[in-house]
């Protein structure tokens, strides 16, 4: 993860949101399958606990028509929402940043945080650690992770409304690898001082073309973001006057 976690950085990174979701299903094979062929340096994808410990790939707490994610077992999920060992599959040559769903407002909340344990030994388990970023809103949930496996790289979800300072000095002092700003909170001095302290910078969701070449000039690590052919278009200097 070295690559995506400093000032050696060459070039902005691109992470594909939910994968490829123009003309596709949203955290599906196909949706990574796409972004990898597509180019995308990395995917973010959501993992979430079902009732037999299986880790889904699925960004809302229930799934319409079959109810909370955390009742189901692997069995009876529907076709389309793979499990994670399947996405990172599909996902070679790719960095994978997997954020852990476990808020407390959302049903089926895993309060003793199995599902950070189960996380970090499937990433090791597949061979990834050296290519994953995990990610999650929820400080308990990275401190879990940090417990199962000290060599994760870790990233702060940062929610929409937040206090930089008391966010960053956080990540800090944990000792996470990453912060994930929503894009409106990120300025100049928050990256420069973030990447001077050793952190990356990854946006999410970045999806303006404006916002898109601002972040690239800005050095930040890595956007996130639902407009996959245009980041990367400008990431790479191929249209970022546009």
């Amino acid at each position: 993860m070295g690559d995506t976690q400093g000032k050696q950085l060459l070039r902005t990174l691109v992470f594909a949101h939910r994968g490829c979701t123009e003309g596709f299903v949203e955290n599906t094979l196909e949706a990574f399958a796409e972004a990898k062929r597509l180019g995308a340096d990395g995917v973010e994808l959501d993992v979430r606990l079902t009732a037999d410990g299986a880790l889904a790939i699925h960004h809302d707490p229930s799934i319409e028509g079959l109810g909370l994610v955390a009742d189901l077992r692997a069995t009876e999920l529907p076709s389309h929402v793979p499990l994670l060992t399947d996405a990172l599959g599909v996902c070679e040559g790719m960095v994978v940043n997997v954020e852990i769903k476990n808020d407390p407002r959302d049903g089926g909340h895993d309060a003793g945080e199995t599902v950070a344990a189960l996380t970090a030994a499937a990433i090791a388990e597949a061979g990834w650690s050296d290519r994953v970023i995990v990610s999650s809103f929820q400080a308990s949930t990275l401190r879990a992770v940090q417990v199962a496996d000290g060599g994760l790289a870790l990233g702060a979800l940062w929610p929409v409304l937040t206090d930089p300072e008391v966010s960053l000095a956080l990540a800090v002092e944990e000792g996470w690898s990453a912060i994930h700003p929503f894009v409106t909170a990120v300025s100049p001095e928050l990256v420069e001082r973030a990447q001077e302290a050793g952190l990356a910078v990854n946006v999410w969701t970045v999806n303006a073309r404006h916002d898109l070449t601002a972040f690239v000039e800005l050095g930040v690590d890595a956007v996130i973001t639902d407009r996959l052919a245009d980041a990367l278009s400008i990431a790479r200097g191929d249209g970022a006057g546009a």
